[in-house]
Protein backbone atom coordinates (compact mmCIF):
# COMPACT_ATOMS: atom_id res chain seq x y z
CA UNK A 1 0.00 0.00 0.00
CA UNK A 2 1.05 3.60 -0.41
CA UNK A 3 1.61 5.00 3.06
CA UNK A 4 1.32 8.86 3.66
CA UNK A 5 2.69 10.23 7.16
CA UNK A 6 2.31 13.72 8.42
CA UNK A 7 5.47 14.53 11.18
CA UNK A 8 4.22 17.78 12.99
CA UNK A 9 7.61 18.32 14.99
CA UNK A 10 9.14 21.07 16.88
CA UNK A 11 11.61 21.91 14.17
CA UNK A 12 10.54 20.16 10.98
CA UNK A 13 6.72 19.62 9.33
CA UNK A 14 7.37 17.13 6.99
CA UNK A 15 5.34 14.83 4.99
CA UNK A 16 6.82 11.13 4.03
CA UNK A 17 5.11 8.79 1.56
CA UNK A 18 6.09 5.03 1.62
CA UNK A 19 5.62 2.18 -0.13
CA UNK A 20 5.36 -0.36 2.44
CA UNK A 21 3.34 -4.02 2.93
CA UNK A 22 3.95 -6.00 6.28
CA UNK A 23 7.22 -7.79 6.69
CA UNK A 24 8.57 -5.65 3.99
CA UNK A 25 11.49 -2.74 4.25
CA UNK A 26 9.46 0.55 3.75
CA UNK A 27 10.33 2.28 0.39
CA UNK A 28 10.21 6.28 0.64
CA UNK A 29 7.99 7.78 -2.39
CA UNK A 30 8.02 11.42 -2.09
CA UNK A 31 9.11 13.90 0.52
CA UNK A 32 8.44 17.44 1.69
CA UNK A 33 9.19 19.44 4.45
CA UNK A 34 9.46 22.91 5.90
CA UNK A 35 11.93 23.90 8.48
CA UNK A 36 9.48 26.01 10.99
CA UNK A 37 10.86 26.10 14.39
CA UNK A 38 7.61 25.82 15.99
CA UNK A 39 9.34 26.79 19.40
CA UNK A 40 9.66 30.05 17.94
CA UNK A 41 6.13 30.77 17.19
CA UNK A 42 4.97 30.17 20.53
CA UNK A 43 3.88 33.38 22.19
CA UNK A 44 2.58 33.31 25.85
CA UNK A 45 2.47 29.01 25.21
CA UNK A 46 0.10 29.86 22.37
CA UNK A 47 0.55 28.93 18.83
CA UNK A 48 0.88 32.40 16.96
CA UNK A 49 -0.80 33.19 14.17
CA UNK A 50 1.84 32.89 11.54
CA UNK A 51 2.61 29.69 12.52
CA UNK A 52 -0.63 28.16 12.11
CA UNK A 53 -0.73 29.86 8.79
CA UNK A 54 2.25 28.10 7.63
CA UNK A 55 1.27 25.01 9.00
CA UNK A 56 -2.08 25.25 7.47
CA UNK A 57 -0.23 25.70 4.31
CA UNK A 58 1.62 22.82 4.72
CA UNK A 59 -1.44 20.57 5.36
CA UNK A 60 -3.46 21.78 2.27
CA UNK A 61 0.09 20.81 0.30
CA UNK A 62 0.27 17.73 1.91
CA UNK A 63 -2.99 16.63 0.87
CA UNK A 64 -2.45 17.32 -2.86
CA UNK A 65 0.86 15.82 -2.51
CA UNK A 66 -0.90 12.88 -1.92
CA UNK A 67 -4.03 12.99 -3.88
CA UNK A 68 -1.50 13.38 -6.87
CA UNK A 69 0.94 10.66 -5.36
CA UNK A 70 -2.00 8.17 -5.03
CA UNK A 71 -1.83 8.18 -0.78
CA UNK A 72 -4.37 5.28 0.02
CA UNK A 73 -4.07 6.19 3.84
CA UNK A 74 -2.78 9.14 5.76
CA UNK A 75 -1.45 9.70 9.28
CA UNK A 76 -0.69 12.43 10.77
CA UNK A 77 0.97 13.35 14.34
CA UNK A 78 1.95 16.15 16.37
CA UNK A 79 4.87 16.02 19.00
CA UNK A 80 5.90 18.30 21.73
CA UNK A 81 5.19 21.82 20.45
CA UNK A 82 1.65 21.33 19.81
CA UNK A 83 1.23 18.87 22.74
CA UNK A 84 2.45 21.81 24.92
CA UNK A 85 0.54 24.31 23.64
CA UNK A 86 -2.47 26.25 25.44
CA UNK A 87 -4.53 26.33 22.21
CA UNK A 88 -2.81 22.99 20.92
CA UNK A 89 -6.38 21.02 20.38
CA UNK A 90 -7.69 24.27 18.58
CA UNK A 91 -4.53 24.14 16.13
CA UNK A 92 -5.24 20.66 15.83
CA UNK A 93 -8.57 20.44 15.11
CA UNK A 94 -8.02 22.79 12.25
CA UNK A 95 -5.05 21.17 11.03
CA UNK A 96 -6.71 17.93 10.34
CA UNK A 97 -9.70 19.21 8.91
CA UNK A 98 -7.29 20.23 6.39
CA UNK A 99 -5.28 17.43 5.93
CA UNK A 100 -8.84 15.39 6.20
CA UNK A 101 -7.50 12.75 8.78
CA UNK A 102 -7.16 13.48 12.20
CA UNK A 103 -3.86 14.97 14.14
CA UNK A 104 -3.23 12.58 17.09
CA UNK A 105 -0.83 13.32 19.65
CA UNK A 106 2.18 11.85 20.35
CA UNK A 107 3.10 11.92 24.72
CA UNK A 108 6.60 11.98 24.84
CA UNK A 109 6.83 8.54 26.40
CA UNK A 110 4.92 7.28 23.53
CA UNK A 111 7.32 9.28 21.29
CA UNK A 112 9.99 7.13 22.90
CA UNK A 113 8.33 3.86 21.91
CA UNK A 114 7.97 4.20 19.07
CA UNK A 115 11.47 5.43 17.92
CA UNK A 116 12.64 3.09 19.98
CA UNK A 117 10.75 0.45 17.70
CA UNK A 118 12.12 1.68 14.48
CA UNK A 119 15.48 1.29 15.92
CA UNK A 120 14.92 -1.82 16.77
CA UNK A 121 13.76 -2.84 13.71
CA UNK A 122 16.58 -1.32 11.45
CA UNK A 123 19.66 -2.30 14.29
CA UNK A 124 17.94 -5.91 14.40
CA UNK A 125 18.08 -8.67 17.19
CA UNK A 126 21.93 -8.65 17.27
CA UNK A 127 21.96 -5.46 18.72
CA UNK A 128 20.90 -7.32 22.05
CA UNK A 129 19.45 -4.65 24.90
CA UNK A 130 19.31 -1.66 22.89
CA UNK A 131 19.63 2.10 24.10
CA UNK A 132 18.19 4.59 22.32
CA UNK A 133 18.76 8.75 22.46
CA UNK A 134 16.66 11.07 20.25
CA UNK A 135 17.17 14.78 20.60
CA UNK A 136 14.06 16.84 19.08
CA UNK A 137 13.77 20.44 18.98
CA UNK A 138 11.48 20.53 22.59
CA UNK A 139 12.41 17.11 24.14
CA UNK A 140 14.65 14.33 24.76
CA UNK A 141 13.11 11.00 24.30
CA UNK A 142 15.16 7.73 25.82
CA UNK A 143 14.25 3.76 25.62
CA UNK A 144 16.30 0.91 26.10
CA UNK A 145 15.06 -3.17 26.15
CA UNK A 146 16.13 -6.19 25.07
CA UNK A 147 12.58 -6.64 22.72
CA UNK A 148 10.58 -4.13 20.08
CA UNK A 149 8.61 -2.47 23.38
CA UNK A 150 11.24 -1.00 25.52
CA UNK A 151 11.42 -2.06 29.00
CA UNK A 152 12.05 1.78 29.51
CA UNK A 153 10.91 5.35 27.99
CA UNK A 154 11.55 8.51 29.11
CA UNK A 155 11.21 12.11 27.78
CA UNK A 156 12.70 15.16 29.06
CA UNK A 157 12.06 18.29 28.31
CA UNK A 158 15.97 19.09 26.88
CA UNK A 159 15.18 19.34 23.10
CA UNK A 160 17.97 21.58 21.38
CA UNK A 161 14.97 24.57 20.21
CA UNK A 162 13.79 24.48 23.62
CA UNK A 163 17.38 24.56 25.54
CA UNK A 164 18.19 27.44 23.16
CA UNK A 165 15.85 29.47 23.73
CA UNK A 166 15.20 28.82 27.60
CA UNK A 167 19.02 28.59 28.15
CA UNK A 168 21.47 29.54 25.84
CA UNK A 169 20.29 33.51 24.86
CA UNK A 170 23.24 35.63 23.32
CA UNK A 171 24.44 34.73 19.86
CA UNK A 172 26.99 33.88 20.99
CA UNK A 173 25.96 33.13 24.29
CA UNK A 174 28.81 33.86 26.77
CA UNK A 175 30.91 31.15 28.36
CA UNK A 176 29.13 32.04 31.91
CA UNK A 177 25.82 31.45 29.96
CA UNK A 178 26.79 27.91 28.33
CA UNK A 179 28.60 26.88 32.23
CA UNK A 180 24.91 27.18 33.69
CA UNK A 181 23.02 25.91 30.40
CA UNK A 182 25.19 22.57 31.23
CA UNK A 183 24.56 22.87 34.67
CA UNK A 184 20.83 22.69 34.45
CA UNK A 185 21.18 20.23 31.65
CA UNK A 186 22.49 17.88 33.74
CA UNK A 187 20.37 18.38 36.98
CA UNK A 188 17.20 18.15 34.65
CA UNK A 189 18.70 14.89 32.54
CA UNK A 190 19.68 13.14 36.11
CA UNK A 191 16.31 13.65 37.70
CA UNK A 192 14.22 11.90 34.48
CA UNK A 193 16.82 9.25 33.33
CA UNK A 194 16.71 6.84 36.62
CA UNK A 195 14.96 4.42 34.80
CA UNK A 196 16.80 4.03 32.02
CA UNK A 197 19.57 3.82 34.38
CA UNK A 198 17.76 0.89 36.91
CA UNK A 199 17.72 -0.85 33.56
CA UNK A 200 20.13 -3.60 32.16
CA UNK A 201 23.04 -2.36 30.78
CA UNK A 202 22.68 -1.60 27.44
CA UNK A 203 24.91 -3.68 24.49
CA UNK A 204 24.28 -1.85 21.63
CA UNK A 205 23.43 2.49 21.89
CA UNK A 206 22.31 4.27 18.46
CA UNK A 207 20.89 8.35 18.44
CA UNK A 208 18.51 8.93 16.05
CA UNK A 209 17.73 12.65 14.68
CA UNK A 210 18.84 15.43 12.59
CA UNK A 211 21.00 16.88 15.96
CA UNK A 212 22.90 13.37 16.47
CA UNK A 213 23.36 13.04 12.43
CA UNK A 214 24.40 17.05 12.55
CA UNK A 215 27.01 15.88 15.53
CA UNK A 216 28.09 12.93 14.18
CA UNK A 217 29.21 14.84 10.84
CA UNK A 218 30.88 17.50 12.81
CA UNK A 219 33.03 15.06 14.16
CA UNK A 220 33.76 13.66 11.40
CA UNK A 221 31.89 11.23 10.00
CA UNK A 222 30.29 10.46 6.11
CA UNK A 223 27.77 13.03 4.56
CA UNK A 224 24.22 12.26 4.31
CA UNK A 225 24.86 11.62 0.43
CA UNK A 226 26.96 8.66 1.33
CA UNK A 227 23.90 6.92 1.61
CA UNK A 228 22.14 5.32 5.17
CA UNK A 229 24.01 2.15 4.62
CA UNK A 230 26.86 3.66 5.52
CA UNK A 231 27.99 2.92 9.65
CA UNK A 232 28.43 6.66 11.14
CA UNK A 233 29.03 6.76 14.76
CA UNK A 234 29.90 9.34 17.61
CA UNK A 235 32.63 9.10 20.19
CA UNK A 236 32.42 11.09 23.47
CA UNK A 237 35.40 12.68 23.25
CA UNK A 238 35.03 13.98 19.93
CA UNK A 239 31.68 15.56 20.98
CA UNK A 240 33.55 17.23 23.89
CA UNK A 241 36.10 18.51 20.59
CA UNK A 242 32.81 19.81 18.49
CA UNK A 243 31.05 21.50 21.60
CA UNK A 244 34.80 23.68 21.72
CA UNK A 245 34.19 24.55 18.38
CA UNK A 246 30.86 25.42 18.22
CA UNK A 247 30.67 27.72 21.86
CA UNK A 248 32.92 30.36 20.41
CA UNK A 249 31.09 30.80 16.83
CA UNK A 250 27.93 33.03 15.68
CA UNK A 251 25.03 31.09 14.10
CA UNK A 252 25.57 32.67 10.53
CA UNK A 253 29.76 30.88 11.32
CA UNK A 254 28.49 27.58 12.72
CA UNK A 255 26.92 27.02 9.17
CA UNK A 256 29.76 27.11 7.39
CA UNK A 257 31.05 23.49 8.72
CA UNK A 258 29.85 20.29 7.90
CA UNK A 259 26.34 18.89 8.68
CA UNK A 260 24.88 22.44 9.81
CA UNK A 261 22.12 23.78 8.08
CA UNK A 262 20.96 27.09 8.43
CA UNK A 263 17.68 26.69 9.79
CA UNK A 264 19.59 24.50 12.68
CA UNK A 265 22.52 26.61 13.05
CA UNK A 266 21.61 28.59 16.82
CA UNK A 267 20.30 25.03 18.03
CA UNK A 268 23.63 23.00 17.36
CA UNK A 269 25.13 23.76 20.49
CA UNK A 270 22.30 22.96 22.72
CA UNK A 271 22.07 19.86 21.24
CA UNK A 272 25.87 18.96 21.54
CA UNK A 273 25.60 19.93 25.51
CA UNK A 274 22.98 17.52 25.68
CA UNK A 275 23.67 15.24 23.76
CA UNK A 276 27.07 14.65 26.05
CA UNK A 277 25.08 15.41 29.02
CA UNK A 278 23.10 11.97 28.43
CA UNK A 279 26.69 9.89 27.13
CA UNK A 280 28.31 11.08 30.05
CA UNK A 281 25.52 9.96 32.77
CA UNK A 282 24.61 7.20 31.13
CA UNK A 283 28.36 5.71 30.39
CA UNK A 284 28.01 5.63 26.57
CA UNK A 285 31.39 6.11 25.16
CA UNK A 286 30.47 5.66 21.42
CA UNK A 287 26.80 5.41 19.83
CA UNK A 288 25.77 4.28 16.29
CA UNK A 289 23.58 6.79 14.06
CA UNK A 290 20.61 4.81 13.25
CA UNK A 291 18.65 6.43 10.24
CA UNK A 292 14.95 5.26 11.24
CA UNK A 293 13.35 7.66 13.89
CA UNK A 294 9.81 8.68 14.88
CA UNK A 295 8.28 8.61 11.13
CA UNK A 296 9.66 5.35 10.49
CA UNK A 297 8.49 3.87 13.36
CA UNK A 298 5.13 5.11 13.02
CA UNK A 299 4.88 3.38 9.75
CA UNK A 300 6.26 0.24 11.07
CA UNK A 301 4.02 0.07 13.61
CA UNK A 302 0.55 0.44 11.21
CA UNK A 303 1.94 -2.01 9.23
CA UNK A 304 1.85 -4.37 11.89
CA UNK A 305 -1.60 -4.08 12.28
CA UNK A 306 -2.99 -4.07 8.58
CA UNK A 307 -4.82 -7.57 7.59
CA UNK A 308 -2.87 -10.00 5.34
CA UNK A 309 -4.74 -11.07 1.82
CA UNK A 310 -6.14 -14.07 3.73
CA UNK A 311 -7.52 -11.88 5.84
CA UNK A 312 -5.90 -12.26 9.23
CA UNK A 313 -3.70 -9.75 10.61
CA UNK A 314 -0.03 -10.86 12.36
CA UNK A 315 -1.57 -10.61 15.42
CA UNK A 316 -4.14 -13.05 15.19
CA UNK A 317 -3.01 -17.14 16.05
Amino acid sequence: MRLGVIDIGSNTVHLLVVDAHYGAHPLPAVSHKIELRLSEHLVDNTVDAAGIAALSTFMQEARELADDHGVEEMLAFATSAIREAGNGQAVLDTLGAQAGVPVQVLAGSDEARVTFLAARRWCGWSAGNLLVLDIGGGSLELAIGVDEEPDAAVSVPLGAGRVTNDLLAGDPPTPARIKEARRTIRATLAAGVRPILRAQDADTVVGTSKTFRSLARLAGAAPSNAGPLVTRTLDRDDLREVIATLAPLTGAERTRLPGVSGVRSHQVLAGALVAEAAMDLLHVQRLTICPWALREGLILRRLDVIPDPGGSSPGDA
